[in-house]
């Protein structure tokens, strides 16, 4: 509301905001820079709507225009996004002071309120292990095992902050305070994503785009499953009841890896018999897995 609708409409009057303004907000915020998903603008459309049906109780309004179907915004089916490895390196080269920050979303999997309340009571750099002790759900307060990477910036991170004692947090303000949820996602993930697109396209890689901070927690299973994890550790790890996200990810990233039409030429060629020698029963993949052995 303070950082999307407020600032739109905060210099008129209710008897301004028209239908064809309402158009224009939302044409707006689907266009800029940080821009909102569909989901993210119909849930500032119903503020706004509850806002203006304040109005037309009190009459400066004859009908609400942030009311009806036709209101709001089309969602799609969401599209579940993650980073690949090359973009992994190009976010975290380009996090600057936040690299830390950054590091624990994708390599920890940290919500954003689990990462704000993050103390260094929790951290424990020495056994490679976090504790996450405040988390939305039951299933969210868990021991996440940190990769050596992870660790390795933790141990950095550490040894230059300003407050590093036990009940102080890892990621605070500059004023020592929790940071903001939304202040992530725009200042710290967002002008990451934009130095890093700014090498890229030096580079000619491609831009990365579509990432919120929950494109950072399924890229963290991902790259669980790309490591050999299964679906069942990914969940404790990502701290969920429900498998739906660790499955989902799993499914995608099995998808992906799936390459049929070598797969058949392999089984194909798995099948053919050597004619000559004393090997005529032996499949030519083993005959060369022996050869391998024997050359070694």
């Amino acid at each position: 509301m303070t950082q999307h609708v407020l600032p739109f409409f905060a210099s008129l009057r209710p008897s301004q905001v028209t239908t064809a303004l309402v158009k224009d907000y939302k044409t707006a915020k689907l266009h800029e820079e940080m821009a909102l998903s569909p989901s993210s603008l119909n849930k500032t459309l119903k503020v706004l709507a509850q806002v203006l049906d304040e109005a037309v109780d009190v009459g400066y309004l004859a009908t609400n225009p942030a009311r009806g179907k036709k209101v709001r915004v089309k969602q799609a089916k969401p599209r579940r996004t993650w980073l690949e490895l090359d973009e992994v390196r190009s976010l975290l080269k380009a996090a600057g002071e936040n690299r830390a920050l950054l590091a624990m979303m994708i390599l920890g999997g940290l919500r954003v309120g689990e990462l704000c309340a993050l103390r260094w009571r929790s951290v424990n750099i020495a056994g490679g292990k976090l504790r996450v002790e405040k988390s939305k759900t039951d299933a969210g307060e868990r021991t996440v095992d940190m990769s050596p990477d992870l660790i390795e910036e933790m141990k950095l991170h550490r040894a230059q902050s300003r407050q590093a004692e036990p009940d102080d947090l890892v990621f605070p303000t500059r004023r020592g305070t929790p940071q903001n949820r939304s202040n992530i996602r725009s200042r710290v993930l967002g002008a990451a994503v934009k130095r890093a697109n700014e090498k890229r396209t030096e580079a000619g890689l491609p831009p990365i785009v579509g990432v919120t901070n929950h494109s950072l927690r399924r890229t963290f299973a991902s790259l669980l499953y790309e490591a050999g994890a299964s679906p069942a550790y990914v969940m404790a790890q990502l701290g969920h009841a429900s498998p739906a996200l660790a499955l989902e990810v799993y499914t995608k990233v099995m998808e992906r890896q799936r390459d049929t039409g070598q797969r058949m030429d392999a089984l194909i060629r798995g099948a053919e018999w050597a004619q000559k020698g004393t090997n005529d029963l032996v499949p030519t993949v083993l005959l060369a897995t022996s050869e391998t052995k024997t050359a070694s």
